[in-house]
């Protein structure tokens, strides 16, 4: 397999709101990348295209091999994990369920345990839950876990299924700071299998050792991508964040500082702006 994502000449619309501009994006095996943007950056949109959920307006389309268009989508989803931090609906579906059984249910990309099971699985189950750190759940029912509990619980249930593609979307967000570096953590486990990441957040500093590459993205447009030590800059995050911002890297993670100054004569700017326009 050449690419494990390839998107040409993407652009989206949504009526009359073009939400993805040309976007451009090679992933090659081997690789984990970072989306780093702002709200209504576009972030989302191309999340759901590379999930295969949703089809682009324009552009070519290619994902795990599998060219849109000519390849079953269903099927190819199923190559496909992913977990959100938006898990209250996730949570609601599984209130009666044991840890064991919500992770197992991966396998079977369903919202409970309908199937048979096989002993494979049970031992898949217990392997997974080994691996994140989670054996002393063993038996809980997931309403009675902690929300970085529940993240990496899910990130096990999305394993289940072995996909080679598992896409984060703000994994970390409502996280303490405790909670945040322990899911982090358990991030070096999916890097070292087959399994591809792709990582959406607002913070570089989440952007662990794993993470290859990055993506920036404004107002819907790649504003750079390729190696995280070429596109983590000063100058393209300030592009980025339209904020100016200075980064600093430590244990080889990036961590970002706020010039603020700059921002404060900014908003008095725009303050006085505002009260120009109001006379």
């Amino acid at each position: 397999m050449e690419s494990i994502i390839h998107l040409q000449h993407i652009f989206y619309k949504r009526g009359t709101n073009e939400i993805l501009s040309n976007v451009d994006l090679t992933m090659k095996p081997g690789e984990h990348w970072a989306i780093l943007g702002l709200n209504g950056s576009g972030k989302t949109s191309l999340l759901n295209i590379m999930a295969a959920h949703q089809f682009p307006t324009e552009g070519e389309v290619e994902i795990l091999g599998n060219r849109f268009g000519e390849t079953n989508l269903p099927e190819l989803r199923k190559k496909i994990g992913f977990v959100s931090s938006s898990l209250e609906r996730f949570s609601q579906m599984f209130i009666n369920e044991i840890v064991e059984r919500v992770v197992i249910s991966g396998k079977y990309a369903s919202f409970g345990l309908y199937e048979q099971t096989s002993k494979e699985d049970w031992e898949k189950a217990e392997e997974l839950l080994h691996d994140f750190r989670l054996t002393y759940l063993k038996g809980k029912k997931i309403s009675l876990l902690s929300e970085g509990e529940k993240r990496r619980v899910f990130i096990a249930r999305a394993l289940m299924s072995e996909p080679s593609l598992l896409i984060l979307d703000e994994p970390c967000s409502g996280l303490d700071i405790l909670s945040r570096e322990q899911f982090l953590h358990s991030l070096h486990t999916v890097a070292k299998t087959n399994c591809h990441l792709v990582y959406v957040t607002h913070h570089v500093e989440e952007i662990i050792e794993d993470i290859t590459h990055v993506l920036l993205m404004r107002n819907g447009q790649v504003v750079a991508a390729g190696p995280k030590q070429d596109v983590i800059t000063d100058e393209l995050l300030t592009k980025t964040y339209s904020v100016p911002v200075k980064v600093q890297w430590e244990g080889r993670r990036p961590y970002l500082h706020v010039d603020q100054s700059t921002v404060l004569r900014q908003i008095d700017a725009e303050k006085e702006g505002m009260e120009k326009s109001a006379l």
